[in-house]
């Protein structure tokens, strides 16, 4: 689906992480963060700023509410708000 793209995923040092028998392409770069440091985890970035802007103190009917609101939310990011979020220095500099 990338094939055409580089991608750098944030993992935790969870052992299936690191395993032996894992087939990383080479488009693919794994770094790894510390553990029981969610700050430091681009989603978690992310997460924060569509609760901030879009689910607080919102009260949903049903699930499929929240699903259709935390779609619109995502789709509605723009890069810039990606990279301001998600773009610190430790990251870019793994580029």
């Amino acid at each position: 689906m990338y094939k055409n793209d580089y991608l750098l995923v944030p993992t935790d040092n969870a052992s299936w992480h690191k395993s032996k028998d894992l087939k990383i392409p080479e488009n693919i770069t794994l770094f790894y963060i510390p553990a029981y440091t969610p700050e430091m985890n681009p989603i978690e970035q992310v997460w924060k700023e569509v609760r901030k802007d879009d689910f607080k103190n919102t009260l949903f009917n049903s699930l499929n509410d929240v699903i259709d609101k935390l779609s619109i939310s995502l789709m509605n990011l723009t890069n810039d708000t990606i990279k301001s979020v998600c773009g610190r220095e430790w990251i870019v500099s793994l580029f």
